[in-house]
């Protein structure tokens, strides 16, 4: 553990340096954090506190999870419940950041071949980076979802809609399934940073994982696919098995014999 531990310090200490890794740390939680405050305080009245949520064009899946709610409320929350995807984009595009630099930053630096002559191993290498780029996405994923739950008791929003928000459902996705993407995050980066030599380069490729994101806020949004809990639950496992593949496979590709060749 204390050669993990001095990677990881070792990594923040020159990670942390760049500008760019921390504007992405900074603004982006803060756009995705006041976003939806902003949108549940435009529609917290709407005028529809005596309608039946069937009556107020919300998606039938989603009905179910307006049980007790007036119309004005189910709105609110099928409206911040797409947003719940954007607090899944943080801990997929923070350790994206964070990776593109300090792993492909190691073949612009030349200082992976000294780090290979000292007695760490390679899962040690990998570990440390990987932890690296997580901890911070998932700190950061955390306490951006603390400041927005702060922010609808300070903003008044609707006890109701707060309990939803509140419930099992966002309490997965942000303490369970974030930093399980944001290890397949950081695990793509490194195979992608074994085929390229420019952290910008690397970034733009890594984008490729907000693709699956997307397609699910389209479905979403369509009436086709509601986030509740056992859709979290199974993408949980689904994401699990994947994390401990890809972690698997990270090892495999950088054995310590040929990981130098693959750098260069």
């Amino acid at each position: 553990m204390k050669r993990i531990r001095t990677i990881i310090d070792k990594e923040w200490a020159e990670v942390f340096k760049n500008r760019m890794v921390i504007m992405v740390m900074l603004v982006l939680p803060l756009i995705f954090t006041v976003m939806p405050l902003i949108m549940l305080k435009l529609t917290a009245s709407t005028g529809m506190e005596g309608v039946d949520p069937a009556s107020a064009g919300v998606p039938a899946k989603f009905l179910v999870s307006c049980s007790g709610m007036n119309a004005g409320e189910c709105m609110q929350i099928y409206i911040v419940n797409q947003f719940l995807l954007m607090f899944m984009l943080m801990p997929l595009m923070i350790p994206v950041t964070i990776a593109a630099y300090s792993i492909v930053g190691e073949k612009t630096t030349r200082s992976l071949e000294p780090l290979l002559a000292t007695p760490i191993t390679t899962k040690e290498l990998l570990t440390g980076k990987a932890l690296a780029a997580v901890i911070p996405a998932a700190l950061i994923s955390i306490g951006a979802f603390a400041l927005f739950a702060l922010g609808l008791f300070v903003l008044g929003i609707a006890p109701m809609v707060r309990a939803y928000i509140l419930s099992p459902t966002w309490l997965l996705a942000i303490l369970a399934l974030g930093p399980i993407l944001s290890v397949i995050s950081v695990m793509v980066a490194i195979f992608i940073s074994s085929r390229v030599n420019d952290p910008r380069a690397a970034e733009q490729i890594s984008g490729v994982l907000v693709g699956p994101m997307m397609i699910v806020l389209v479905l979403q949004l369509a009436g086709l696919v509601v986030i509740d809990v056992r859709f979290m639950l199974a993408a949980i496992v689904g994401c699990l098995l994947l994390a401990v593949g890809m972690v698997y496979a990270g090892a495999k590709l950088f054995q310590r014999e040929t990981i130098l060749t693959r750098w260069k």
